[in-house]
């Protein structure tokens, strides 16, 4: 029983790092990453997506051929805004570009364009990139809510197996899951909010910002799962179905209808 209990965890634990790394690597904030080929150059390019604190973000291509130049055009998302056509700047092996820097929850749309010699322009993706920007949040703040929200997801998956195989315990389980939930969503996850953009709850009824709505969903199921156990234990399905939201809560990517400032009501 020890051996196989033992095993469940370290499956949940691969489980719910798989699922973190899934979402992180989705979601609309991680870098753009790919190749492309400029004459005889391959470049491997990274494309920020997000940038926290003050200050530029600062776009940094490694490619040694001098002969190789380019342009950043950019413009605020959603803005009434013209492009703007902003060189790259060499430093050594390197073609540079610096986004202005926005105002929390801010963002730019911005494109790579390259050329060799005097070739014409070639963007270097296929798609503009959009970047958003965010006040600086303390690690003391951001550490333990990024720990409480994967120990929510660890206990929620574990409690989720649990009620299958009907173990014992589904309770307890069940209770270790809301208290990190609520821990690194409903109240660090505010306050990450607010250092980040300037709010702490922009989520349904004040706003449409999915994460905010999908944890407060996600806390509600489990809540109501606990007091359908704790009056008949028979009813451990329902540590299945609150599980199962939850794993439908992390899939959705991380930040998507987030915190967006309107640039037709502000002045360029």
């Amino acid at each position: 029983m020890r051996n196989n209990t033992l095993l469940l965890w370290i499956l949940t634990i691969i489980f719910t790092m798989a699922i973190a790394a899934f979402q992180r690597m989705t979601g609309p904030t991680y870098p753009v990453r790919g190749t492309a080929r400029i004459h005889d150059t391959e470049i491997t390019f990274k494309l920020p997506r997000s940038h926290g604190g003050d200050g530029d973000e600062f776009i940094k291509l490694d490619i040694p051929d001098n002969n190789i130049t380019g342009q950043m055009n950019w413009r605020r998302l959603n803005s009434e805004d013209d492009w703007t056509a902003t060189p790259l700047f060499r430093v050594n092996n390197y073609l540079s570009a610096a986004i202005p820097h926005q105002p929390p929850a801010g963002k730019i749309e911005y494109v790579i364009l390259l050329r060799y010699g005097d070739g014409a322009l070639t963007p270097l993706t296929e798609e503009v990139t959009v970047i958003r920007f965010k006040g600086d949040v303390p690690l003391y703040i951001l550490i333990p809510h990024i720990l409480f929200m994967f120990l929510a997801m660890l206990f929620s998956s574990r409690t989720g197996l649990a009620a299958l195989m009907r173990e014992e315990k589904i309770l307890k389980l069940a209770v270790y899951t809301v208290v990190f939930l609520f821990l690194g969503g409903i109240i660090l996850g505010p306050v990450v909010q607010k250092f980040a953009f300037g709010a702490f709850w922009t989520g349904w009824p004040f706003g449409h910002d999915l994460t905010d709505n999908k944890t407060a969903v996600a806390l509600l199921f489990w809540l109501i799962a606990i007091w359908q156990i704790r009056k008949n234990p028979d009813k451990r399905w329902w540590a299945v179905v609150a599980a199962v939201v939850l794993l439908a809560v992390y899939l959705i990517p991380h930040s998507v209808l987030g915190s967006e400032i309107d640039y037709t009501k502000i002045p360029q």
